[in-house]
């Protein structure tokens, strides 16, 4: 890998790991939904100024059925579920339930394609069942009034980006950039329902006003950007590794800037839960193939 693209992973990894942060900082004042509406319309405006500076179309009337469809399950049902786990769970947690995904797709591309699940992917799911249990049995934080649906919640965000994933590869070919800038229009239509039913608890100060930019402009936007730039010089398997960077950049800036704990069972419930995606995805057998082939 290329040490400029190896640069950029890290980065992403940074500000998709910093995300679980700013939900954690803004989501018990503004609410679930409050915050989500205003990550998704500040990532449509940077998108869009993007796109004009770029010259890219949206061609919003042949698609918005795609990007509705791939908006609800990628960004606004998801974002709003963790959004709603943050005003509970700590950052280093949903950061960590985050790096599910890929076992939920594994699962669900069984299904799709009638296939029977390697034994690999097999051992893979019941070590991230492992590490989910272990994080969620030992962390204070789950003992909350409120915290089994957080939980509930953190996960069935992670499937929801799953179901995304296995639609994006058997959708119709869509620019990555148009997917990225689209969805997050669609995404802002669709939590506008849910405002009623999850007003804001108070007044946003500086802190919570700069939280909510960062996920807006940063966390989406940006990233989106770097994600596809990734995908096209190194290609999606190797883009995927961003998923066993993320939680470890979750927990560190959980540490760092809201004091949270990392436990022995923090350390190893991480650990159990990213060697399970690894196998899932394949990427730990691949590498040990060529270890004992080099």
């Amino acid at each position: 890998m290329p040490t400029a693209s190896f640069v950029r992973l890290l980065v992403l990894a940074a500000i998709w790991g910093a995300s679980f942060l700013f939900m954690r900082i803004a989501a018990p004042v503004l609410g679930p939904a409050v915050l989500i509406e205003c990550r998704v319309l500040a990532a449509a405006l940077f998108l869009a100024a993007v796109g004009a500076v770029l010259k890219k179309r949206l061609d919003l009337r042949a698609n918005w059925k795609h990007y509705f469809f791939l908006g609800f399950f990628n960004s606004a049902f998801p974002f709003l579920l963790f959004a709603y786990a943050a005003r509970t769970l700590p950052a280093s947690l949903m950061a960590v339930m985050n790096a599910t995904a890929p076992m939920f797709g594994a699962l669900l591309g069984a299904v799709w394609t009638r296939k029977p699940i390697a034994a690999s992917t097999m051992l893979g799911l019941a070590l991230g069942t492992a590490g989910v249990a272990l994080l969620v049995g030992f962390d204070h934080a789950t003992s909350r009034p409120g915290a089994a649906l957080a939980v509930a919640c953190a996960l069935l965000a992670s499937f929801c980006y799953s179901v995304a994933s296995l639609y994006a590869r058997s959708a119709r070919s869509v620019e990555p950039f148009a997917n990225a800038h689209g969805t997050m229009w669609t995404s802002a239509v669709m939590v506008l329902p849910a405002l009623p039913f999850f007003p804001a608890t108070g007044a946003p100060t500086p802190g919570i006003a700069g939280a909510v930019l960062a996920l807006g402009v940063l966390c989406s936007g940006i990233a989106y950007l770097l994600y596809f730039r990734l995908i096209d010089e190194i290609g999606p398997t190797s883009a995927l590794t961003v998923t066993f960077l993320s939680p470890l950049f979750g927990i560190l800036w959980g540490a760092v800037f809201l004091g949270e704990t990392i436990a022995w069972y923090t350390i190893a419930g991480a650990a159990i839960v990213l060697l399970g995606t690894a196998l899932v995805t394949g990427l730990l057998p691949r590498r040990i193939a060529r270890a004992q082939g080099a």
